[in-house]
């Protein structure tokens, strides 16, 4: 074999151990030694293994906050508001003229009953008393003498009796002179304390002019009106409770113990008067209070967070929480209280209700119940030197 023959079977050799090793690279080498071939997609080549986050599985919800039904027993009352009485109360007014001799009271003084208050001058009305008082012996004697001329028949009967009526008449003048002097000094009709007076020793008082205020607060009266839907609930004995914006935080107990026969055609509200124990007298008659009144307590009641209601026209609905989506349902509500709401109706217990973001929810929307509270951030790794 010549030198150039040579030359050239070793570049045919060359060219095609060339070849064989651009074929291994391409087709990802030895068959079985594990590599992936170029440009193949991670994780087996299987379509879809390897795309962004979600998009090859099922759709997110609506993120929202629940909260589980709750049961209860809950307190049937009727708030209103109230003014509060005086148990018994009087304005202390002569039923005579007269002048005023003495005053035998101090203002804010407490007195029992028929304590003397103020004395009118009396000193004409002895006058007339001891004038009646001769008229009557005089009109006795008459009719002594008369009786005794009939047993000796020189009289009538007609006479003694014209002489027994004389003397009637005369102890009659006697009795109306006692009365007005009776009249003349004035007392306490029950206990309680007084108040301000409007006059001095010395005044002359017409019949039916002020004098003191007599109040009795040892125990106060509170009258309140509630609409007459409530008429078929409410009895005597019913417990209140009142508040008072001169005590806040501070409640008083007390209970009802009359109820007005009629409603009010104007307002259509029946009037009821509750008494209360005043042992401190902090309540004083003419107070504005807010009245709680029971009517009836339910065991067992189903109650909702307030957020929960969605109202829509003429009805109340709540959205429920069933296997991932919103269930739009239809509840009727009963009493309400401060964040809470019962519901008669539409919810038993297990029923989980949506209390936050149903303003882009609908029916049979899928739903991401949140956590109430979010979760407590981890501790940070200590850093690695």
């Amino acid at each position: 074999m010549t030198l150039r023959a040579a030359v050239v079977a070793v570049s045919i050799v060359a060219t095609v151990l060339a070849g064989c090793g651009s074929k291994s690279e391409e087709g990802g080498g030895k068959p079985g030694d594990g590599k992936a071939p170029a440009g193949a997609p991670p994780g087996g080549g299987k379509p879809g293994a390897g795309g962004p986050p979600g998009a090859g599985g099922p759709p997110m919800g609506l993120p929202v906050r629940a909260a589980p039904v709750e049961v209860a027993a809950i307190d049937l009352d009727v708030q209103a508001v109230g003014t509060l009485l005086a148990d018994e109360s009087v304005t202390i007014r002569p039923e005579i003229d007269g002048r005023v001799t003495e005053l035998h009271f101090q203002e804010g003084q407490q007195v029992a009953k028929g304590t003397r208050l103020v004395s009118l001058d009396q000193s004409e009305l002895k006058a007339q008393l001891a004038q009646t008082e001769a008229q009557v012996r005089t009109e006795f004697q008459r009719y002594e003498r008369a009786r005794e001329l009939l047993a000796q028949k020189f009289v009538s009967e007609e006479a003694v009796d014209l002489a027994r009526n004389n003397l009637a008449r005369a102890e009659a003048a006697r009795r109306e002179v006692e009365a007005r002097m009776d009249k003349a000094t004035l007392v306490a009709p029950f206990s309680g304390t007084l108040g301000l007076r409007s006059i001095s020793p010395g005044a002359y008082v017409r019949k039916g002019d002020d004098i003191v205020r007599l109040e009795s607060i040892s125990a106060i009266k509170v009258n309140f009106r509630i609409p007459e839907t409530y008429a078929a609930r409410v009895r005597s004995g019913q417990g209140l409770a009142i508040r008072l914006d001169a005590y806040p935080g501070e409640t008083f107990a007390g209970q009802v113990y009359a109820v007005e026969p009629v409603v009010d055609e104007r307002t259509r509200t029946i009037l009821l008067r509750g008494r209360v124990q005043n042992s401190g007298l902090k309540l004083k008659p003419g107070m504005f209070v807010r009245v709680n009144l029971a009517m009836e307590k339910r065991e067992n009641a189903i109650v909702i967070p307030e957020p929960a209601v969605w109202p829509q026209g003429q009805q109340t609905f709540v959205f429920k929480a069933v296997d991932g989506k919103a269930v739009l349902t239809k509840i009727d509500i009963g009493m309400r209280r401060p964040g809470k709401v019962e519901v008669s109706s539409g919810l038993v217990p297990g029923d989980v209700v949506v209390t936050e973001g149903q303003i882009k929810l609908k029916d049979g929307a899928p739903i991401m119940v949140l956590p109430s509270q979010p979760p407590a951030a981890p501790d940070a790794a200590p850093a690695k030197g």
